[in-house]
């Protein structure tokens, strides 16, 4: 390398050491305005990358340029101690031995991580010294530092005493891998090629209301059924005798969801029609005679590709009908386990873009499944089929112990049993290989479901009565807020992107299913809610300090 720099490097960073630089600098700059530089720590989990090289070499340049032109810039470099990155380097090493993290104490498990990060602390903070980065390091802020839990907690409290946090359960992304939920900035989205299919709900039964039914905003009340009983069973007969015996046909990417469905969802809209077969193979899923429901957009795509070779559109079918319906649930006629209605329920994120027109409601494994059954108060028909493991639980006919994704986070033998079981009952009408972008665990790689487990949040949307609403009422607010008025960015799309996202997001998951972490500072009383209070965050501070 010209003039030497691979000896000329390391003498000048023996010199700065001599000349205790970084305290030098503090000292000629005192009663400079401040300049200081929040730095989102790496984790303290291995040998730096190109990665760390780059981040901290472009911040060395803001914090020195800061420093030349007459700020007090000052930059306390800090590493991330906690959570998954670190408890999955000890549990990798577990498996190397044959061992498994579930036999070993959790007090011995915290003990290895804090020794694992503290080495790596070590290691990296020479190689960060050897890139020229000029810092405090001597006195970097660790997470796993008692006074640093202690602040954590004492902030934990303050969305506690705000009203924010609160105990829910609802779909997470959940990694069956690691078995936690993860957060939005957790995962990221990789291609994969799933298993698209198109299945068939049987017509059962129709309880006609006229009027607003098909509205997805609208509670039904006994406005909705004025007419006589005898012209409602007249209606009901009139419908059934045309729809009675018709298919629904809904589409999905994750067939593995279909034991969970609990109703069906419908675009108000939407056009959808009613669609005899007229001709199709002796020994297709979808047989002559059969009558399908379908978005009206979409149907030519999907018979072709069902092998039907003749069909007939006979008529339109209206929302209101479709809100009148009760289907079966297609497992029923193979088990009891699923001899329950499945109701068709209007819904405003179903469109004729792709698929069917329907989309399967399974509101333990849907964001949207679950709030359209929030909204018409049906929590308590969600069903619990699938654990932490990603298995379906015992319990389940067929699938009970399937798991959904392996140990190498490839897809398991759940996804096949079910599309057999479709098969079989003949509820199949089609099937198609597809690449889709989907979400994975950022630190396992593996794709992650979405799983509803009691787990704790912060309401963004919820009105905060805390006397600083100033930039807002709700945390989105006042979010949005800073990033409008509060900050600068450069470059300017740093800012679209952060602004997109928060306009976005859902409530924050805060709680993670791991042993190396900040503890919660809530105790839970024995069959009763959380207990928290003043008293909690003095406790907790005090014990962490």
């Amino acid at each position: 390398m010209r003039a030497g720099l691979p000896q000329r490097e390391p003498e000048w960073l023996a010199r700065w050491a001599r000349m205790d630089l970084y305290r030098r600098l503090r000292e000629t700059s005192a009663g400079r305005p401040p300049f200081e530089l929040h730095d989102g720590p790496p984790y303290a989990n291995g040998h730096l990358h190109i990665g760390h090289a780059l981040n901290k070499i472009l911040k060395d340049f803001v914090v020195r340029s800061r420093q030349m032109l007459g700020y007090d810039s000052a930059y306390v470099p800090g590493w991330d101690c906690h959570g998954l990155p670190i408890e999955w380097k000890i549990e990798e090493a577990y498996r190397a031995k044959g061992k498994s993290k579930d036999a070993v104490p959790i007090v011995e498990l915290r003990a290895e991580c804090r020794a694992f990060a503290s080495g790596w602390v070590d290691v990296q903070r020479e190689e960060f010294r050897r890139l020229g980065v000029t810092g405090d390091w001597d006195n970097p802020y660790l997470t796993m530092d008692f006074g640093a839990e202690a602040v954590i907690a004492e902030d934990f409290m303050k969305f506690v005493m705000n009203g924010s946090l609160y105990q829910g359960s609802k779909p997470v992304m959940w990694s069956p891998m690691e078995q936690t939920a993860l957060a939005e900035a957790e995962v990221e989205y990789h291609d994969r090629q799933v298993e698209t299919v198109w299945v068939k709900f049987p017509v059962v039964d129709a309880k006609y209301a006229v009027t607003r039914l098909g509205d997805p905003s609208h509670e039904s009340t006994a406005e909705d059924f004025r007419e006589p009983r005898r012209l409602q069973n007249e209606l009901r007969e009139r419908l059934l005798s045309d729809l009675g015996g018709a298919q629904v046909v809904i589409w999905t990417t994750t067939p593995w969801t279909i034991p969970s469905n609990r109703a069906i969802a419908f675009g108000p809209d939407v056009a959808y029609g009613l669609y005899a077969i007229t001709d199709a193979p002796a020994d297709n899923w979808v047989t002559r005679g059969e009558k399908l429901i379908l978005a009206d957009a979409l149907a030519e795509g999907i018979l072709p590709r069902a092998r039907v070779t003749g069909f007939k559109r006979e008529r339109a079918v209206t929302a209101d009908e479709l809100a009148a319906l009760t289907c079966a649930h297609p497992l029923a006629a193979a088990d009891p386990f699923w001899s329950y209605d499945v109701p068709l329920l209007a819904g405003d994120f179903v469109t004729d873009d792709t698929g069917s027109g329907f989309v399967h409601c399974a509101p333990s494994h849907g964001e949207d499944d679950y709030e359209l059954f929030r909204q018409k108060r049906m929590l308590d028909r969600i069903t619990h089929n699938v654990g932490v493991a990603g298995e379906f639980v015992e319990g389940v006919p067929f699938f009970g112990g399937l798991h959904i994704l392996d140990r190498k986070g490839r897809e398991g033998p759940a996804n096949k049993a079910v599309l057999d079981k479709l098969r079989e009952v003949g509820a199949l009408v089609a099937t198609q290989r597809q690449t889709i972008s989907d979400a994975h665990s950022w630190r396992s790689k593996a794709p992650v479901i979405r799983l509803n487990r009691p787990q704790w949040f912060i309401a963004i949307d919820r009105k905060l009565d805390d006397g600083m609403g100033d930039n807002g009422a709700t945390i989105r607010e006042r979010a949005l807020a800073s990033i409008d008025h509060l900050v600068s960015f450069t470059p300017q799309r740093g800012k679209n992107r952060l602004r997109a996202m928060i306009e976005n997001r859902p409530d924050w998951v805060v709680s993670r299913q791991r042993a190396w972490g900040v503890p919660f500072n809530v105790v839970n009383r024995t069959g009763g809610n959380g207990v928290t209070g003043h008293s909690a965050i003095a406790t907790a501070a005090a014990i962490s300090a």
